[in-house]
C-alpha cells in the first residue's frame, strides 16, 4: 500500500536528510517509524505525502506515483501532521466539513461518520466552538477526525499520540488495529518505544536518515538478547 523506494532528501546542497531510504508497507500491517529528533522521520513523512518532493526516489501510493498522479494517491491518504495548531479560527465542524468537501464526502457520509469519531473522542460538546480555543490534546483530536473523515486507505501519521488523554490515544490505537484489521495499512512515527511494543506488526529504524532496522520487536529483541527495548534503542541510535 506504500512503497517508498531510494528516497533521499538533501538540503541547501550538502545536508542530507533522508538517504537511500527503502521499505514497503503492506495490507493489513500497523509499522511503526522510530528514530531519535533529526533522524529524518517527519521529512519522510512530508515525501509520502507529496508535501516535500524527494532530491530522488520515489513515493508509490496504493501503486499511484505521488509525483506523477498526486491526486490519485492523496485521496488513499489520512495524514495527521505532527502540528495540530492550523484552521484555529474555524469552528471544530467546520474544519472537518471543510475538509469533507475536499474530498467528496457525502453529506450522509461526513455527518455519520464525525459523530462516531467525536463520541469515541469526547469532542462532542467543543464541534461548534472555535479551536482557537481548544488546548493542544482536543487540537490533535481534530486533526485526526478531519484526516479520516473520507475513511481513506492508507494512513500516514506523524507523531499522532502527542498531547492525547489516555482515552483518547487508547481510542486512537484501537482506530488503527481495527483498520488495519479490515486490510487497511497503518504507518506512524513515535518517540514511545512501549506504543511501538504493543502495536505494531514491524518498526523501521532509522539513524541520521538511514534504515538501520527493518522488521518485528520481536526478532530485534532476539539479536539483544537481556536488554530492554529501551536499551536496545540507545544502543543502535547513539552516536
Amino acid at each position: 500500500m506504500i512503497k517508498a523506494s531510494n528516497l533521499r532528501k538533501v538540503y541547501g546542497g550538502d545536508f542530507v536528510s533522508v538517504d537511500n531510504l527503502s521499505f514497503d508497507i503492506n495490507k493489513g500491517e500497523i509499522v511503526g517509524f522510530v528514530g531519535q529528533n533529526g533522524a529524518g522521520k517527519t521529512t519522510t513523512i512530508k515525501m509520502l505525502t507529496g508535501i516535500l518532493r524527494p532530491t530522488s526516489g520515489t513515493v508509490a501510493i496504493n501503486g499511484a506515483d505521488i509525483e506523477k498522479e498526486p491526486v490519485k494517491a492523496k485521496q488513499a491518504i489520512g495524514y495527521i501532521a505532527d502540528n495540530p495548531d492550523i484552521f484555529l479560527h474555524l469552528t471544530g465542524s467546520e474544519y472537518v466539513n471543510f475538509i469533507a468537501d475536499i474530498y467528496g464526502v457525502s453529506e450522509a457520509d461526513r455527518k455519520k461518520r464525525i459523530e462516531q469519531m467525536a463520541d469515541r473522542f469526547g469532542m462532542e460538546d467543543s464541534l461548534n466552538k472555535k479551536m482557537l480555543g481548544y488546548s493542544h490534546g482536543m487540537r490533535q483530536k481534530m486533526m485526526v477526525i478531519g484526516a479520516l473523515v473520507h475513511k481513506p486507505p492508507v494512513w500516514i501519521l506523524d507523531e499522532p499520540m502527542t498531547g492525547l488523554d489516555p482515552n483518547a490515544a487508547y481510542e486512537l490505537k484501537k482506530m488503527m488495529r481495527e483498520h488495519a484489521d479490515e486490510g487497511n495499512c497503518v504507518f506512524f512515527s513515535t518517540h514511545v518505544l512501549e506504543v511501538a511494543e504493543k502495536l505494531c506488526d514491524r518498526i523501521i529504524m532509522i539513524k541520521k536518515g538511514e534504515s538501520i532496522y527493518q522488521g518485528t520487536l520481536e526478532e530485534l529483541c532476539e539479536k539483544h538478547k537481556n536488554k530492554s527495548l529501551e536499551d536496545i534503542f540507545i544502543d543502535m541510535t547513539q552516536e
